[in-house]
């Protein structure tokens, strides 16, 4: 029952998120941890803001300290980045962090992160799910947390100095100081309030901070940085003329971004944006990486700085291991997170919300201004995204159809280039455009995104998949 998709293990609470199932999985980590040598380094555990992960913490670390496992537990709610940056810095083979990020309220879920402070793999969770069918639950053994700490298989500690102070080394916050920004910021009843409201306040922003209250139910909202979600934010910025409008999802690895003007800038403008930023600007060079719902627009930024652009699968673990491997300066993805050369090898939206408000305070541009930059030197591209849920018949249906049968709706007048199975069924069109269809891997969802030269156009081929899947 405990199965690992895109973004870690995640499930309905009381459903398959439970007492019994944690505790499963904390016996398959240490299993896991001793076979391959290093229990004795022990794990660093964090948790976010929803209902249970405190205690979630508590259940796994009664486990790993009956197994003679020390766990550095981070004692109060974090962002998720937090802990990557914690493993990566501190040299641990292992780190979880107890999050279903920005999934709804009813659900919980833990990460589980691999030396460097990287996302686990598919090896790594297909690992960790084997251990996970050996273990025998009636043996399961517990330390109650009074005895693990005196033992000092717990350790307390709270590293959120050292995550900020990181964070502001490698940010301008002299150009920031001398800006005179006004932000409005919405954690989303989320973890990265502290955080980020800590690196604006010493930049002298001028700093609203709204739905900051700890709220299991995200204030009866998803906690995902979509512009449906952010109407209070939107508000603020047009009744009180902000410089810009920030958000975080659940666990503050990804972000939501409005303009001076009220406009929301999507996630695949926030990667142009901070790329074009990266090159034009700061004047680095290097490539990018984007997953395979991303906008192309990236490609020819890239072009025409005479960059790289990298196509990888959904999963930001996919990201992460291809700029390793092609020593790319950025990568991201269209839901919205986004991680920097010589940061955390993972998403981290208070560092990329950090860094946007750089490049307003060094460039003296809005975001408005820069956006109309982008397009008169790369171009301009429009975007249509669609969910649909289903159930799991109508899913092994268009599972069939999509991949066995390969079936593809009427395309009219536009000329298929060539169609890729790398991760669902993408179609590329000569004209540049593109239109993917595939499954989410943390909810029960089909997702149908298309880029194309207009959003008319964009609109339309979303409705021939619509219409010819029957969703």
């Amino acid at each position: 029952m405990i199965k690992f998709g895109t973004g870690g293990w995640r499930a309905i609470i009381g459903d398959e998120f439970t007492k019994y199932n944690i505790q499963i999985l904390a016996k398959a980590m240490a299993d896991k941890m001793k076979t391959e040598g290093v229990a004795d380094q022990g794990i660093v555990m964090g948790y976010d803001r929803r209902f249970l992960s405190r205690e979630t913490v508590l259940w796994t670390m009664e486990v790993l300290a009956a197994e003679g496992i020390k766990t550095y537990f981070v004692r109060r709610s974090v962002p998720t980045p937090l802990v990557m940056n914690h493993v990566m810095k501190h040299g641990f083979a292992y780190g979880m962090m107890v999050t279903a990020s920005h999934n709804p309220s009813l659900y919980n879920g833990i990460k589980v992160f691999t030396a460097g402070g990287r996302d686990a793999d598919e090896v790594q969770t297909a690992s960790i799910e084997k251990y996970i069918s050996k273990v025998d639950p009636e043996n399961i053994k517990k330390m109650s947390f009074a005895a693990a700490v005196e033992k000092g298989l717990i350790i307390e500690f709270f590293p959120m100095n050292e995550y900020i102070d990181d964070i502001m080394a490698k940010i301008d916050m002299e150009a920031i100081k001398n800006a005179n920004l006004s932000v409005c910021f919405d954690p989303m009843y989320g973890v990265s309030e502290y955080a980020l409201s800590t690196i604006l306040i010493s930049g002298r922003c001028d700093l609203k901070v709204i739905n900051q209250e700890h709220d299991t139910l995200f204030g009866g909202r998803m906690p995902a940085p979509s512009e449906d979600r952010l109407v209070m934010l939107k508000s603020y910025i047009m009744d009180k003329g902000y410089d810009m409008g920030i958000a975080s999802d659940g666990d503050g690895d990804r972000l939501g971004v409005f303009d001076d003007k009220g406009h929301y800038v999507h996630a695949n403008d926030i990667l142009c944006l901070l790329y074009y930023y990266l090159l034009k600007y700061k004047g680095w060079r290097g490539p990018v990486v984007r997953n395979i719902a991303t906008t192309h627009r990236l490609d020819k930024i890239a072009e025409k700085y005479g960059q790289e652009c990298y196509e990888v699968p959904v999963g930001f673990k996919h990201i992460s291991s291809k700029m390793t491997e092609k020593n790319a300066i950025i990568g991201g993805e269209s839901s919205g997170g986004l991680t920097v050369a010589g940061h955390i090898n993972g998403k981290d939206g208070v560092y990329a919300a950090s860094l946007l408000v750089e490049m307003v305070a060094v460039t003296g541009k809005q975001l408005s201004e820069l956006m109309l930059e982008i397009g008169e030197e790369c171009g301009s591209t429009f975007m249509e995204e669609r969910d649909y849920s289903f159930s799991e018949q109508v899913k092994a249906d268009l599972m069939y159809r999509l991949f066995a049968l390969k079936e593809l709706p009427d395309m009219g007048e536009y000329e298929v280039d060539h169609v890729s199975y790398m991760d669902g069924c993408k179609v590329y069109f000569k004209n540049g455009g593109w239109v993917i269809a595939r499954f989410s891997g943390t909810e029960p969802l089909i997702r149908i995104f298309c880029e194309m030269p207009t959003q008319s156009e964009a609109v339309w081929m979303c409705d021939r998949f619509k219409e010819h899947f029957e969703l």
